[in-house]
């Protein structure tokens, strides 16, 4: 089986700014495959996202889609041992952290000017030098346009911070004690938990994020054991 993961490596202080490309790095790695890592190419794909990944002639895009075709592929289930009552919790907890706390993430990199030149504006470089500013302000343009419309740009930035608050308080209250999301080994959840609260912990932009994971010892914790498991080595190649 020649399995390839597309996405992107170190950046931003995380193993990779997208928290997704984190998500689906780990359940490979849970799954115990051999993988190799290739820097994506949105162009070459149809929903022009990473990660994706390459299963011999299959193409699978989206980090969901990618963990359960490898679940129902190799038969395995990265929620074994879970109860039915956990499964539920552990879905629930991923889609807040990926479809509201994500989101807000994503508002502190594009839309505040400060930080947008210090990361996301890296990812123009391959950009005609002419070309560039016009293409930049026309991305940002829409992003801001679309996070409008899903309602999260209409929240004041500080609105979005209580929020944000909130889902890391609740993320902090289900780890409790316990090493990782569920018990004493990690599940599907702790893919998508790491990747998004990680991306939260970074200080390399100017952002209240790390400090509201900083207000949970136990986030901490859990994010350094995520990290030393899963991460203790860079395996990304380097983007051209």
């Amino acid at each position: 089986m020649t399995v390839t993961l597309y996405g992107w490596g170190s950046m931003f202080g995380v193993p990779s700014p997208s928290p997704f490309v984190m998500k689906a790095d780990i359940h490979l790695q849970m799954f115990g495959i051999p993988f190799d890592r290739a820097i994506a190419d949105l162009e070459a794909v149809s929903k022009h996202k990473a990660p994706y990944m390459r299963d011999g002639d299959v193409l699978i895009e989206d980090s969901t889609f990618i963990r359960w075709h490898l679940e129902e592929k190799l038969g395995v289930d990265l929620d074994q041992g879970l109860t039915p009552e956990q499964c539920g919790t552990a879905w629930a907890l991923e889609n807040m952290l990926e479809h509201r706390l994500t989101p807000i993430i994503a508002c502190e990199r594009w839309l505040i000017d400060t930080n947008f030149e210090r990361g996301p504006r890296l990812f123009f470089m391959g950009v005609p030098q002419e070309m560039r500013d016009a293409v930049m302000a026309q991305v940002r343009t829409d992003f801001a346009a679309a996070m409008r419309g899903a309602g999260h740009a209409r929240h004041s930035r500080a609105e979005q911070m209580q929020l944000a608050r909130a889902d890391i308080a609740a993320a902090a209250r289900i780890l409790g004690d316990k090493p990782y999301f569920f018990g004493d080994a990690p599940s599907a959840t702790d893919g998508a938990g790491f990747g998004v609260l990680e991306s939260c912990n970074t200080r390399f932009f100017d952002s209240e994020l790390p400090d509201l994971i900083a207000e949970h010892a136990n986030l901490g914790a859990y994010l350094d054991r995520m990290r030393s498991r899963f991460f203790a080595e860079e395996h990304w190649p380097a983007m051209g």
